[in-house]
């Protein structure tokens, strides 16, 4: 009651992400333009997303995706991120998020050869939150410090409202300031 009132356009809160895959995946798929701003893209290569890849449900439309940039280095915000999971999952060890992030990014890129209007970038900011956004809906993940992301709370936020426009803005300076992947990293050899 009190984040409609204060015109943040909060729809609802899912306690963990998992939970919001079926309203996410349902959004995805009636989408006239998606962004996603991913803490490594594991859920990209899923069925909530599949609408966006599979021949069955294609449609030409704009689609953004930023993952982490996951060029090696220690002083990273992506390697930050890896020390505060590792701190929750012990079997996360040095590099293996950077790893994820490539093979994503690999998969990605193979699903979307020959779909217009999809693009890739890399970005380095602080890795604390997953933004999926589309003309209507804003899915807002805020990474729990020791946690994986799938266990994180995601606010949904309906536009117009004060969350949806923060949701938006972020992804755009975001994309503004990716990196473009380089052919070699995201190729299939």
């Amino acid at each position: 009651a009190l984040a409609g009132t204060a015109g943040l356009g909060v729809q609802r809160i899912h306690r963990r992400q998992k939970s919001a895959s079926a309203d996410l995946a349902a959004e995805v798929a009636r989408a006239e333009w998606v962004g996603v701003m991913a803490g490594r893209g594991n859920e990209l290569t899923r069925d909530t997303f599949l609408p966006l890849w599979s021949n069955a449900g294609w449609q030409p439309r704009p689609i953004r995706i930023l993952l982490p940039d996951p060029e090696p280095g220690r002083d990273t915000w992506l390697a930050r991120r890896e020390d505060e999971v590792r701190a929750g999952d012990p079997g996360f060890r040095a590099g293996l998020l950077a790893e994820q992030v490539r093979i994503n990014a690999r998969y990605l890129a193979s699903a979307a050869r020959g779909k217009e209007n999809c693009e890739l970038r890399f970005y380095d900011l602080p890795n604390h939150f997953r933004v999926v956004i589309t003309e209507r809906t804003a899915f807002l993940t805020i990474y729990r410090s020791s946690a994986h992301g799938r266990n994180s709370p995601c606010i949904v936020a309906r536009r117009p409202g004060h969350i949806y426009d923060f949701a938006q803005r972020v992804f755009s300076s975001a994309w503004e300031a990716g990196r473009v992947p380089q052919n070699d990293l995201i190729s299939d050899a």
